[in-house]
């Protein structure tokens, strides 16, 4: 990933404002550490920071087209670039970079190329003929952007809010799936894929389609020119990825330039859940695989840094991305700059375990939208900055646009829970790549039950977070919680001690407006929670709260006179596993 900050409509123009932009834009070097640019034409700066992927040598930027008139500085991957350039034939190119077909395709097509960009990415490009310029950023938000004023009237963009909140009156989220034109004035949607509008799909499930439609998501994804590797935890999403990355990996280009063998990274508490499913892959799999452990200390003491990098207080968020982010360091000392992950799938296919209690195929198909379109506020604002804060770029092939549309035109009974027929959560996946005759993965594996990833790296681990919360969040302070904070008021004490941390980094108003609030239960949004009566005394997002689903729940409290000493409404104590040959056990149909 990359870091951009643009500056535009700025009234000081001087060369001391320059180096101002200069000074914001170090604070993205983490992102892009390999190489810095601006550009400056008139009352517009554009400043990047480059990690290099595609054409180390020559793809610095900002970028231009051929008289220069058209600027752009890109953070992200076009992954269908050469078949662009081949609509651009008579156009010519400076540079291999797959981010130089943005500022061909505006001087071809206009502001109404966005939809053809297969990729994740935010960008801001400057038209110089008449000053006019437009951001946009990809269709889930699996890249970062954000939008500021300031006093004079000018319009900023960024990476992350940190390059803003010092020099902008106001900022925000920019809304994935959206370009800001300055012609317009405003945002204008250029996504809009027919699950959008929530009507409820029927499409009839076939299984062929839907593996070979992620198959091509995670072989354009490794489009290369350094080292890569697999998040591995061993459970169904990225395990599907490290099996089709495997076993497609030898006919590619990246193979001829680094080798077939394919790099697996995995983190847990010792003993941990992931560790030991991860490692069972990587052996099936023939990887070479990584395993990282690190301590409940060494998490609690890196959360200070974590909320800096991933400018959240969102619970969830940071409990999963602080082992994201002691991990990416250490992926980063191995020389390796781009990692594959399996983010989406579960907001796709209803795989969080609150789903097993969704009432009909209309409300899983509705939250499943839900969750699609607050993805950039959790797990890629989580994945994207975990691994950016190391100069590590996170690919995500199940958010593949092409996939999506498959995945979410599926009638969605098939989704469904039904375990007289044999289906567990996000069975239409697993059925996919259920092939007897030339195993992508063993079969307890492909049907192991969903478990978060703050979850999986080792219970106590978020046991220990609440522990150390609740040392330094008194009773006194969750009483006058609401005072103190009364936008998104944390209603536990991890929550109260995380927005303490946050807001000595981000005292403004707008960003703490940039974090989502209300109540979830394993992860689930706030209209879900009526679908269990018991989910509403037991708030908690881990997927142990999914009371009844999970194996190792929390044990359901209902003792409404707490008076705050224990951690929300949940009792920790953890009940014995009663796995069954490593996961759950199921009847698999067919």
């Amino acid at each position: 990933m990359c870091g951009i900050l643009a500056a535009l409509g700025c009234i000081d123009v001087s060369q001391a404002k320059r180096a101002r932009i200069l000074e914001l834009s170090r604070r993205l070097r983490h992102r892009g550490p390999d190489w810095s640019g601006i550009s400056h034409h008139g009352n517009c700066f554009l400043a990047h920071q480059r990690l290099a992927i595609v054409d180390p040598t020559s793809g610095n930027q900002p970028l231009y087209n051929e008289d220069r008139t058209i600027v752009v500085t890109v953070n992200g991957e076009i992954y269908n670039h050469e078949e662009l350039r081949k609509k651009l034939g008579s156009h010519k190119f400076r540079t291999r970079s797959d981010c130089e077909v943005i500022a061909h395709l505006y001087e071809a097509y206009g502001e109404d190329f966005v939809n053809m960009l297969d990729g994740m990415f935010s960008f801001v490009l400057v038209d110089t003929r008449d000053n006019s310029f437009i951001a946009a950023r990809d269709a889930i938000g699996i890249t970062p952007l954000y939008t500021g004023w300031g006093l004079d009237g000018s319009i900023w963009f960024a990476s992350e809010m940190k390059a803003l909140n010092d020099d902008c009156e106001r900022f925000e989220c920019f809304p994935p799936g959206h370009i800001y034109s300055s012609k317009l004035g405003g945002y204008k949607r250029w996504y809009n894929p027919p699950w959008y509008s929530e009507d409820i799909p029927s499409t009839p499930y076939d299984p062929l389609v839907l593996r070979e439609a992620f198959e091509k998501a995670v072989l354009k994804r490794l489009m290369t020119d350094v080292p890569f590797g697999v998040l591995l935890s061993g459970g169904l999403d990225s395990s599907l990825v490290a099996a089709v990355a495997s076993r497609y990996l030898a006919g590619t280009e990246v193979a001829r330039q680094w080798g077939a063998k394919l790099h697996t990274f995995c983190i847990g508490l010792q003993g941990s859940p992931d560790l030991k499913a991860a490692k069972e892959v990587a052996d099936y799999l023939g990887s070479f695989h990584h395993e990282f452990d690190f301590t409940v200390q060494e998490g609690i003491d890196a959360i200070e840094e974590v909320i800096y990098h991933v400018e959240t207080y969102d619970v969830t968020t940071i409990r999963a991305s602080t082992p994201m982010f002691l991990m990416s360091r250490k992926i980063k000392s191995l020389g390796v700059k781009m990692v594959l992950s399996g983010e989406g799938s579960d907001e796709i296919f209803g795989g969080y375990l609150y789903f097993h209690k969704a009432p009909n195929k209309e409300e899983l198909h509705r939250e499943t939208c839900r969750k699609i379109k607050s993805l950039h506020l959790y797990d890629c604002l989580r994945a994207n900055k975990s691994t950016s804060a190391w100069g590590v770029e996170a690919r995500v092939p199940f958010l593949d646009k092409e996939f999506i549309n498959i995945s979410m035109g599926i009638d969605p009974e098939w989704k469904m829970v039904r375990p007289d027929l044999g289906r567990i959560e996000k069975w239409v996946l697993r059925k996919a790549f259920d092939d007897a005759e030339n195993p992508y993965l063993p079969k307890h594996i492909l049907y192991r039950q969903k478990e978060q990833f703050s979850d999986g790296v080792g219970y106590s681990w978020i046991d220990g977070l609440k522990e150390h919360a609740a040392n330094h969040v008194t009773n006194m302070m969750m009483a006058n919680a609401k005072y103190i904070y009364p936008e998104n008021t944390p209603m536990t004490k991890e929550a109260y001690y995380y927005r303490m941390i946050f807001e000595r980094f981000f005292p403004q108003n707008a960003a703490r407006l940039t974090v989502p609030g209300g109540p979830s239960v394993a992860c689930s949004t706030a209209k879900a929670l009526e679908w269990d009566a018991a989910w509403s005394r037991n708030p908690d997002p881990s997927g142990r709260a999914a009371l009844g689903v999970h194996v190792d729940s929390y044990k359901e409290n209902t003792d409404a006179s707490n008076n705050g000493d224990e951690e929300v409404t949940a009792d920790v104590s953890i009940k014995k596993p009663k796995l069954q040959d490593g996961g759950v056990k199921v009847a698999v149909e067919g």
